[in-house]
């Protein structure tokens, strides 16, 4: 049973054991720990975790309430601790929210596009070099708020400034460190704040514009029978990230539901040990519906040119959607009819990475961060009021696997974003 503000278990380390296995941290270690963000927004609860691997209790830099967090701990072992405002990402100031005429955004920053700026939407500061002495070549990340007029009110903070978080660390692995001369120190707060959380949470609490430029236009915008009619057998995330999906749905699924598989296809990422009542696969290709053992029913059934889903109302306890909802160009419908379908209190899980097909994938999709697409796909819970208790989370770090075919080219597993929430 993992502790509750863990996500992770010893297992999912690479770590070497062996003579220089330790029991407990201590300076001289090297340590493999579980690292997660708990916070809100007005809109959501986020959980956003990094597995930081072989960290440096000698080199590495951290604030000691984080220091005191990782030390003297064994193995398996989860604590937290809350972080006020200021503490883990400098503090929200007035001073780093200004108004500037919207001519000193340089729509033609990015070679070859035309970017036009849209309240809530994240852009490299480049964007806006000049403006309080940033340089052109800045691509740390600011956001625009809002865009009224000739005047865009833009915000220079860490999307995290003002929010109060919870830091949870679980010991994952402790090893003695061979060496402490030489070597790369690393900063522990830009690994666990640094790399998108907060992003995906609205400004202000205003809807985040994601829908204007043409959104949801596709590079291939031709039927999509005609895409899908080849059958696909290969799974679009490697054996980690996988992994995870599935502990993931297992967290969030009752043993006894009847699932409802949306856009799915060979596997439905379900844990082979969750025992559940049924599961309903809707998807586009037959083949790979009936290649899927985990399903007791199969539908090949188009939700671009259908949004409507041939189910009753309330038949299911939860609805899963993994590595798929970029490709929906009706999103607002679909997810109208989930919440159709749903029983109250049902939820609807939605799973996705930084792998899909290019030529039917959104427009807005691949220009977003990855942790904005999680705020984009919330703005489609958000819409019509219909889904509660919003959640998102993010899991980055875990090393790919050894035997993937793309583990000499990359060092990383996918990584695992998912949003979801409650039938109303």
């Amino acid at each position: 049973m993992l502790p509750d503000c863990a996500f992770l278990v010893p297992d999912d380390a690479e770590g070497a054991a062996g003579p220089n296995r330790l029991e407990r941290t201590q300076r001289n270690a090297l340590v493999d720990v579980e690292l997660s963000l708990t916070w809100r927004s007005r809109e959501a609860a986020h959980a956003d975790v990094y597995a930081a691997l072989n960290l440096n209790l000698w080199r590495d830099w951290m604030p000691p309430e984080v220091e005191a967090l990782l030390l003297d701990k064994s193995r398996g072992n989860a604590g937290s601790l809350k972080l006020p405002p200021g503490l883990l990402v400098p503090e929200s100031s007035a001073r780093d929210v200004l108004d500037i005429q919207s001519a000193r955004f340089n729509r033609r920053h990015r070679k070859n596009f035309l970017v036009e700026p849209r309240a809530g939407r994240f852009y490299p500061k480049g964007y806006i070099a000049g403006v309080r002495d940033i340089y052109s070549e800045d691509f740390t990340p600011f956001r625009v708020g809002a865009a009224e007029g000739e005047t865009l009110t833009v915000d220079l903070g860490h999307p995290l400034a003002g929010h109060e978080v919870t830091l949870s660390a679980n010991i994952l692995d402790v090893r003695e460190a061979a060496s402490e001369r030489g070597g790369r120190a690393q900063d522990v707060q830009q690994l666990i704040a640094g790399n998108g959380p907060g992003m995906q949470a609205r400004w202000r609490s205003r809807a985040t514009d994601f829908f204007a430029d043409n959104a949801f236009a596709r590079g291939d915008a031709d039927d999509d029978g005609i895409f899908y009619a080849r059958p696909r057998f290969v799974d679009h995330l490697d054996g980690t990230a996988l992994k995870q999906v599935r502990r993931h749905y297992a967290r969030l699924i009752p043993e006894g539901a009847r699932v409802l598989d949306l856009m799915s296809s060979m596997n439905s990422h379900l844990d082979a040990g969750l025992e559940l009542s049924s599961v309903a696969g809707l998807g586009m290709n037959a083949d790979e519906l009936a290649a899927n053992a985990r399903l007791s029913e199969r539908l090949v059934h188009d939700l671009n040119r259908n949004p409507v889903l041939p189910y009753p109302d309330a038949g299911f306890d939860a609805v899963v959607c993994s590595v798929s909802v970029e490709y929906l160009v009706r999103p607002f419908e679909v997810f109208r009819e989930v919440a159709r379908v749903l029983k109250p209190g049902g939820k609807f899980i939605v799973t996705f990475s930084n792998r899909w097909f290019p030529p039917k994938a959104i427009a807005v999709w691949a220009d977003l961060h990855p942790f904005e697409r999680m705020g984009l796909v919330l703005e489609y819970f958000l819409k019509d009021g219909r889904f509660v208790n919003l959640n998102t989370f993010s899991l980055t770090g875990l090393p790919r696997p050894r035997d993937d075919k793309y583990a000499s080219q990359m060092q990383w597993s996918d990584p695992v974003y998912s949003v979801w929430g409650e039938a109303a």
